[in-house]
């Protein structure tokens, strides 16, 4: 939910109001512990369409985790940013329950795949009403839970980027800003995130981290019952602002928002040849705390990012995305949407894929098949890199994987140099075999905007 620059209207206050989670870790590093570290991100989802997903999709996969989307009770209203303005810490929101989020961890963890959630603790709302659990509510009054003296002095919107003190006291699209630094509100807030360990919650994504002090956001992980969960910021870069996402990571791992901004012009205006070596090697962070994604449920609004709408440029960069060992990838998968502040359909229950709007990007076997590619291929560098100078590109994976891109507007015909052993592989992109010869060599053709994915392992179709 955190934003690099102001923005104006309804879609100020969705982008503001965002969030997403990442898997668990041990300690303050960025991809989380074992061998799957690809996190679906299921926006908006309700928690009972969640835990059949894990049975039926994500644990099969191989997906490590899954992200839901904000739990707490929040202001009522069609729209999905509706989720960011929490009114209390109680399990009460559009999309559960506090028994249909148990359910839904166990579900989850039975299928093998842990659970991370957006958590909102920056802010409160923005107006009065009534909750979705029924609290009575004002801005900067929450019975119970926070009063007056809670929140900060500044009740001016952030208007100057350049500006730390401005950025982490005054008010993020008008939502009531909590006094972080402050011994009540980090015990509170603590509390909710004890509350949700108790369920069995693997991690938290931050949401709107970057208007947070990062000493203040310590201070409250400190007081955790696990204080190693997996945790993950999101501090959205701007140049020359005054907060900068390195800041940060001494907590966990931050949302690496440049990665996705220069997917989109690398895969529609520039050459791909440029992705050689993409990540830190582009001034990003560390490998080891970065959180990385194609878009997420912010971006792809308000076109900061490529989006379900772009074709072959989604589906292929995000086929980059997984084959490439840069951060933790996260997977969007979310909805149609023409109205960007839209709501999920059916109140977030998802019958089927690709039914009454709902995209499932996690699900496309384009994506979804590179789940087992990426986890097959874990910790092994990349080598026998090959481009054409524009948008066809191959490499390897060490001697597990191989992965070619043509995202050219013709097809590609060549024989591509893999250290991968002799062999017949199965190419997960479209199901046909692919043999490699004692030399690690395979002649293969791609068709215009698809790729080629060989793994070890996986030998038959």
């Amino acid at each position: 939910m955190a934003r690099s620059r102001p923005l104006t209207g309804a879609l100020a206050l969705a982008a503001a109001l965002a969030a997403v989670v990442v898997p668990g870790a041990s300690t303050a590093s960025a991809a989380p512990p074992g061998v799957k570290d690809v996190t679906a991100v299921l926006f908006e989802w309700n928690y009972a369409s969640v835990a059949k997903e894990c049975t039926n999709a994500l644990g099969p996969a191989g997906y490590g985790y899954v992200q839901v989307s904000p739990p707490a009770e929040h202001i009522q209203g069609p729209q999905w940013w509706t989720s960011y303005q929490p009114v209390s810490y109680r399990i009460a929101g559009r999309l559960g329950d506090r028994t249909a989020l148990r359910n839904m961890v166990n579900t989850c963890h039975a299928a093998g795949v842990k659970v991370v959630v957006d958590t909102v603790i920056n802010h409160m709302t923005a107006g009065s009403g009534t909750g979705t659990g029924g609290s009575s509510y004002t801005k900067y009054d929450y019975p119970g839970l926070y009063s007056s003296h809670d929140f900060d002095d500044c009740t001016a919107q952030i208007s100057n980027y350049a500006d730390r003190w401005n950025v982490q006291h005054c008010e993020l699209v008008g939502l009531a800003d909590l006094d972080t630094g402050e011994e009540y509100v980090r015990k509170t807030i603590a509390g909710y995130l004890n509350d949700l360990l108790t369920l069995g919650v693997d991690g938290f994504r931050i949401d709107a981290a970057k208007h947070i002090d990062t000493a203040d956001l310590a201070n409250i992980k400190s007081r955790l019952t696990n204080t190693g969960v997996y945790w993950k910021q999101e501090v959205v870069y701007g140049a020359g602002e005054a907060v900068q996402p390195t800041e940060y990571t001494g907590n966990g791992d931050v949302q690496e928002f440049r990665y996705a901004y220069d997917l989109k012009r690398v895969f529609t205006n520039e050459n791909l040849a440029y992705l050689k070596n993409y990540g830190e090697g582009w001034g990003y962070v560390s490998s080891s705390v970065a959180g990385v994604f194609v878009d997420n449920h912010d971006t792809e609004r308000n076109g900061s990012t490529l989006n379900y709408k772009d074709g072959a440029n989604y589906t292929l960069a995000s086929v980059f995305m997984l084959a490439y060992p840069y951060g933790a990838p996260d997977v969007n998968s979310g909805y149609e949407w023409t109205d960007a502040d839209a709501g999920p359909p059916d109140g977030g229950a998802v019958r089927a894929c690709w039914q009454n709007g709902w995209k499932c990007q996690h699900a496309w076997p384009e994506i979804q098949r590179m789940v087992a590619f990426r986890n097959a291929v874990r910790g092994e560098p990349v080598g026998n890199w090959w481009d054409d100078g524009g948008d066809a590109i191959a490499f390897g994976r060490g001697s597990k994987g191989y992965v070619a891109i043509n995202h050219e507007s013709s097809s590609l015909s060549r024989t591509f140099q893999t250290g991968l052993p002799a062999g017949t592989y199965c190419n997960v992109q479209n199901n046909t075999a692919v043999s490699v010869n004692s030399a690690g060599r395979f002649t293969a053709t791609l068709g215009a905007d698809t790729a080629l994915a060989l793994y070890t392992g996986k030998s038959s179709c």
